[in-house]
């Protein structure tokens, strides 16, 4: 019989990863700290926002946690469940996004949470997602692998097809339709997680919660003292316009969150302190910046390339 869903360990583990990655990251910085901002939603439930903002290694980063529930599901959930229309609901998640100062240290994002719906006339409906992905600025190879390297092994005690299938997941979901192009070098994503083994979906999520720090600290402590000047910070600041658009127009959590009225503060959190769009800019042939897009930002097979199958 299959083990019952159990919202109180999903919160508590999800408090938990949150003061993790917080005090790993500053611990990567050695200056700055994260600021603790609680809140409440009147509508029911709240959550803790950490922001940690002009530190030595990060220029910005926000790692929200958040536990909001209503009488009647929002309309981005229930657009593929409209038997769901109506129901109570509650939902929980860690959301973050790191912005460094050096653009050789790549932004990124990680994301996991749950969902859980009870119709008034049947059982509990709960479903998983999640990820995390990497957006360089000036691409390094190793990284890349070491990402999805740290990524494969989340996944494999979970089904051998389970990375493939969400590194394409990633590929496709995190891709800027209007400039026909990837917004970074991909990770893991998924949504709508539930084989109805509530343990095992449950570990599934903690398993890539966990990793996410594992995949993105050595990539950080790697470049963080990397030399840059003038140039490479004005394409950087340029290059965040792409990532303001993709929450702006496409991420479903942004939706979600405002539809169901969450706090716009920490909705918005993800967004760079900095950034530029100059019109029509094209990066100089053979030059760092057009392989960026020419090389890096093309939906690689990074572990197939590189025999890590």
């Amino acid at each position: 019989m299959s083990q019952q869903p159990d919202s109180q360990a999903v919160k508590e583990y999800l408090l938990g990863l949150q003061e993790n990655i917080c005090r790993r990251l500053e611990a990567v910085d050695g200056e700055a700290s994260f600021i603790r901002d609680s809140w409440d939603r009147p509508e029911g439930g709240g959550g803790i926002s950490r922001v940690i903002s002009e530190g030595r290694v990060f220029e910005k980063g926000g790692v929200n946690f958040s536990h909001v529930m209503g009488d009647t599901m929002p309309a981005s959930a229930t657009a593929h469940r409209p038997h769901l229309a109506g129901a109570p609901w509650q939902a929980m998640g860690v959301s973050l996004v790191i912005h460094p100062n050096n653009p050789y240290v790549p932004t990124s994002h990680a994301n996991v949470r749950f969902f859980i719906a009870t119709p008034k006339d049947g059982e509990p409906v709960y479903w998983f997602g999640g990820g995390y992905d990497l957006t360089p600025y000036y691409g390094i190879d190793e990284d890349c692998v070491h990402w999805h390297r740290t990524a494969k092994a989340a996944c494999e005690p979970f089904g051998e097809d389970t990375y493939r299938r969400f590194k394409d997941w990633c590929d496709d979901y995190f891709y800027l339709r209007h400039r026909n192009e990837p917004r970074g070098v991909g990770g893991l994503f998924f949504d709508d997680h539930n084989t109805g083994d509530f343990g095992q979906d449950f570990a599934l999520m903690q398993s890539v919660g966990d990793s996410y720090i594992e995949a993105y600290e050595p990539i950080v402590r790697k470049r963080m003292g990397m030399e840059y000047g003038e140039r490479e910070r004005n394409f950087q600041l340029y290059r965040r316009g792409r990532y303001v658009e993709f929450n702006l127009v496409y991420d479903r959590g942004t939706l979600f969150g405002l539809q169901s009225g969450g706090r716009t503060e920490s909705i918005l959190m993800s967004l760079p302190p900095l950034v530029r769009w100059d019109y029509n800019r094209v990066p100089e042939p053979g030059t760092e910046e057009a392989r960026l897009t020419e090389y890096f930002l093309t939906g690689r097979d990074w572990l197939g390339e590189h025999h890590d199958q």
